[in-house]
């Protein structure tokens, strides 16, 4: 019964919604034409219709999505390698670090369990270093295929506004070129937040950029901030040897995650040798003499103690890198945490110029930020883009994963709405027992009176990939008991989130 009412709410949502849509995509596309008609936008001229500044996850795929609208599109990249922060310096080197050293620490301490045995174990931290930057350089290279399959234009170089629709390149190679655009979206992504009186060298006192890079095994790492970043680097260099102790002036490690996942997760990471210093404040960082001397003080004042580390990670965040774009010569407003103000489009105040990413409002996320690239350059074409930020899934890349999407049980209890919680636990779960790996849960909340799901919280091995099943449920307005009646390979671990749809609609076959 449930999944019919879904298909008859969804047919009756598709066909309201292939309604007006039409009718949006005719007006625009009239709009459109006749604008480019008037602007000469399918003359011979060396105009772009579309030019991106920033070649990383928003910008390239934004360049490529234009290119196969069959706008006449230009990138620009000040690294001379795309991909951003996060293929360059940032999601996937560190990943390629938490995958080889989850591979090590398994065969350290879990191989024997499973009748497998070596005489010793080693570390071989060079090439480790260099399976990463092969990962990283195909990648890379990988995009530029893509363009010239696309047929964008890739200039390298620092771009900056002369004007709406002109950008002056400082080029690699020295020299300079400017840009034409109709069409200009930033996408310049994020950079490293700083902390007063600290100074990142990149040696010992490290940005998660050193912290990808270092040539040797700290005996002692302190983190700063207790966020994604920090605890999966964290993780990385505790696996390979390292006493982490993680300094966070918060009261909660993750503060945007379930309250009741944060806990069991953090009593993981301690089980793990990970330590923690919670409410605390780094006053200063000292690394003249032999070791990096941290003096810490309680978040709400009292007595400064020390703490001594071979390497510091300040891991605080990240702010929005607008940095020599001469945004302020357009007069682009920006909001005080130095982010672009657009629109729904994507359209800043300035006709002509979009921003995506991590320069605007929203989660700091590749993946958030590849989704605005394409909904911009659909609007700049005359069609109908949109991103939900509300269904945008966040991970934490350590061991066990933690995956959510959609509100936590705080904010559901903050809207004042009725709702149930249904829960399954690993340690039930067929798969997760056969191998050994059954740390950690399924959390589902669903509005009580519709059992409409409004949030999905899991914490287990390979949960990065196991949320999208609540990611789609919860796009297509799902119920818990429409993921309960839905059959599920046996055994998978994916039987847990059926398991806790079960629980919260009705009651679990397994526990």
């Amino acid at each position: 019964m449930a999944m019919a009412n879904l298909a008859r709410r969804r047919s009756a949502a598709l066909l309201s919604s292939s309604s007006s849509t039409s009718l949006c995509n005719a007006s625009n596309y009239s709009r459109i034409l006749s604008t480019r008609i008037t602007r000469g936008f399918s003359s011979a001229s060396e105009d772009n219709d579309v030019v991106v500044i920033g070649g990383g996850p928003g910008g390239y795929v934004a360049a490529i999505k234009a290119a196969q609208l069959g706008l006449k599109t230009t990138c620009i990249e000040k690294r001379g390698a795309l991909g951003g922060t996060c293929l360059n310096v940032g999601c996937i080197p560190s990943k390629a670090l938490l995958h080889s050293s989850h591979m090590y620490h398994e065969a350290k301490h879990s191989f024997p369990s499973h009748g497998v045995k070596f005489s010793s174990v080693e570390i071989d931290l060079p090439a480790m270093m260099a399976q990463k930057d092969k990962a990283v350089g195909n990648l890379t290279k990988g995009i530029e295929g893509l363009f010239k399959k696309n047929k964008v234009t890739y200039v390298k170089g620092y771009g900056k506004f002369l004007s709406p629709t002109e950008v002056s390149v400082d080029t690699l190679d020295g020299g300079s070129t400017t840009v034409k655009g109709k069409n200009i979206i930033v996408a310049t992504g994020s950079d490293v937040k700083g902390l007063p009186g600290i100074t990142i060298d990149e040696e010992r006192i490290v940005s998660s950029t050193g912290a990808l890079a270092l040539k040797e095994i700290p005996k002692k790492l302190v983190v700063i901030g207790a966020g994604y970043i920090g605890l999966e680097m964290g993780s990385v260099w505790g696996r390979l040897g390292s006493e982490v102790t993680v300094v966070e002036f918060a009261a909660d490690i993750v503060p945007s995650m379930d309250g009741e996942i944060r806990k069991q997760f953090q009593r993981t990471l301690e089980k793990q040798k990970m330590k923690f210093m919670l409410k605390t404040k780094v006053v200063s960082v000292d690394s003249t003499g032999n070791s990096v001397k941290l003096t810490l003080e309680p978040a709400s004042g009292g007595d400064q103690t020390t703490l001594e580390a071979d390497v510091v990670l300040v891991s605080a965040g990240r702010v929005p890198f607008t940095a020599g774009l001469q945004l302020e010569k357009l007069g682009v407003e920006m909001d005080k945490g130095g982010r672009i103000l657009v629109n729904e489009r994507f359209a800043t105040n300035v006709p002509g110029v979009y921003a995506i990413g991590d320069v605007i409002p929203g989660p700091m996320l590749a993946h958030k930020a590849e989704e605005d690239g394409v909904a911009c350059v659909e609007y700049i074409a005359g069609k109908e883009g949109h991103v939900d930020y509300d269904m945008v899934p966040g991970v934490v890349y350590t061991h066990p994963e933690v995956a959510n999407v959609g509100k936590t049980e705080e904010q559901v209890k903050s809207m004042g709405v009725d709702y149930r919680v249904g829960k399954f636990p690993l340690l039930a779960n067929s798969r997760a027992k056969a191998i050994d790996d059954a740390e950690g849960l399924v959390k589902i909340l669903a509005e009580k009176e519709s059992d409409k799901i409004l949030g999905v919280h899991i914490m287990a091995p390979n949960a990065g990939e196991l949320i999208h099943e609540a990611v789609l449920a919860l796009q297509y307005g799902a119920s818990s008991e429409d993921i309960a009646r839905t059959c599920h390979a046996h055994p998978t671990m994916s039987e847990a989130l059926k398991e806790a749809a079960m629980a919260t609609y009705d009651k679990p076959i397994h526990i």
